[in-house]
């Protein structure tokens, strides 16, 4: 494993943290409850674009819809789209997991005890659905680990899982729960098999949102309505802003050929120099699902291309893209993902260990796209005036305690266990951190001055 060459690699870490987000040093030794009531906070209010406020009234509406479609009850939906237009912050950091795998499970106590010193009643997390079943050798939402052995969610065969994603489909996905060794069932896989849905689904990530809203109170009591939002929605709300004749999205982004082709030429200059690796062009706006496959695209000439086979997908007109966001054929990527979630609407985005390096990346690179064609000073300039616009929030606490050994406690001894602990202690190692090649040679560039905080590119952090 690649660790950071450091006797204190955590050390290092909070470091260069504190070296590009200042704010975050007072907090290293406080308790982890008021690091998370800051990233929680409402954005400072200020006078916006009307681009800006109708972006937030698309989103609101998306997860309104999302709840709908979920079964909550309609006094629910409302309050949650009420908290979130307050609020104006969303959890971006989870994969689209079973609420009791680890990473997902404290991230959202982490989310909870910030939501809780405002008050807050609901909470809205994204999931990234468009990731593998198999992230790593029987790690990734298809496997699950329970009494420290890996547990096939779906019971799929190897030959079905390997390169296949959550967002696979159609097909016929139930939860199996195959233990990856034959054996006496535990009673913990027996309880959480008689709590998942006992259904067929036509995709993994359906499977898995439907039995996270049955496991919710289970996990974390009946104290938050509980929304959780994946890139299928996020499809849909870019559906949403394409059909609208004076949708800013629609106007720029499609309609105008050169703001598209400009982010993706800035994206490519940032391959030279002290942020190399960190924003990658791993597909041009859309992903393409084929044959149950996820694939990249490139925007060639007014069209979307698979450069596997040179094969053209999509022109890149309002028309195509509707008809392939509608039928799942295409997906956003994570650029276009945060365009119409976090960027156009105001939204604080929190995140893992890579987010607070790519997405003030990405806002750079939007924002000079801008500049190039001359377009939208007032969204530059609100968007240069953000007030926190990301940070890291996903995997903040790091504990090896098994959350299935949770089910019968109480969250709120939990959150004020979590609460009242120093940040310092309740990170652990900040595996994600220190075993990362990336953050090994971005804390080295940092200690030899090759780029900080002053870095132009780091403007719109």
């Amino acid at each position: 494993m690649n660790e950071l060459a450091h006797p204190d690699a955590k050390g290092a870490v909070l470091g260069s943290l504190a070296a590009l987000y200042p704010w975050m040093r007072p907090y290293h030794l406080k308790p982890l409850r008021d690091y998370a009531s800051r990233l929680f906070e409402a954005p400072s209010a200020k006078a916006e674009p009307i681009m800006r406020r109708r972006a937030l009234t698309k989103l609101v509406d998306a997860i309104g819809k999302a709840g709908k479609r979920n079964g909550l009850p309609l006094s629910t939906v409302e309050q949650i789209c009420r908290e979130c237009e307050e609020r104006r912050v969303l959890q971006t950091g989870p994969h689209l997991f079973l609420l009791m795998e680890p990473e997902a499970y404290y991230t959202h106590v982490f989310s909870l005890l910030g939501l809780s010193t405002h008050g807050c009643s609901s909470y809205v997390s994204y999931a990234v659905s468009t990731v593998s079943l198999v992230e790593r050798p029987r790690k990734g939402p298809g496997w699950l680990t329970v009494d420290g052995k890996p547990i096939n969610v779906f019971g799929l065969s190897r030959s079905r899982m390997i390169g296949y994603n959550l967002l696979t489909g159609p097909g016929a996905y139930r939860f199996e729960l195959v233990p990856s060794e034959q054996g006496t069932e535990s009673d913990a896989l027996r309880l959480l098999r008689s709590l998942l849905p006992d259904t067929q689904f036509e995709r993994p990530a359906h499977a898995i949102k439907a039995a996270n809203l049955t496991l919710w109170p289970k996990l974390f009591g009946d104290g938050f309505a509980f929304l959780q939002i994946d890139d299928e929605d996020i499809a849909d709300l870019v559906v949403d802003h394409l059909s609208d004749e004076n949708s800013w999205l629609r106007a720029r982004l499609l309609e105008d050929p050169k703001l598209a082709t400009n982010i993706l030429a800035e994206i490519d200059r940032l391959a030279d120099g002290p942020w190399s690796g960190w924003l990658a062009r791993g597909s041009d706006f859309f992903w393409l699902y084929e044959n149950g496959r996820r694939l990249p695209l490139r925007l060639t000439a007014g069209e979307l291309v698979n450069p596997a086979t040179g094969s053209k997908v999509a022109r890149f007109a309002v028309p195509d893209i509707t008809e392939g966001l509608k039928n799942r054929r295409l997906v956003p990527n994570l650029l276009l993902m945060f365009l119409v979630l976090s960027i156009l609407p105001g939204v604080r985005a929190l995140g893992g260990s890579h987010q607070p390096i790519y997405y003030p990346l990405m806002r750079y690179v939007f924002c000079r796209a801008l500049e190039a064609v001359g377009a939208d000073a007032d969204l530059r300039h609100a968007l240069a005036s953000d007030d926190l616009p990301g940070a890291w929030g996903h995997r903040v606490i790091e504990c090896d305690d098994d959350p299935f050994q949770l089910f019968e406690s109480e969250i709120g001894d939990i959150m004020h266990r979590f609460g009242n602990m120093p940040f310092v202690e309740a990170c652990g190692r900040m595996g994600g951190f220190v075993s990362d090649p990336r953050w090994t040679e971005l804390c080295a560039r940092l200690q030899d001055q090759a780029t900080g905080a002053s870095d132009v590119k780091w403007a719109f952090s």
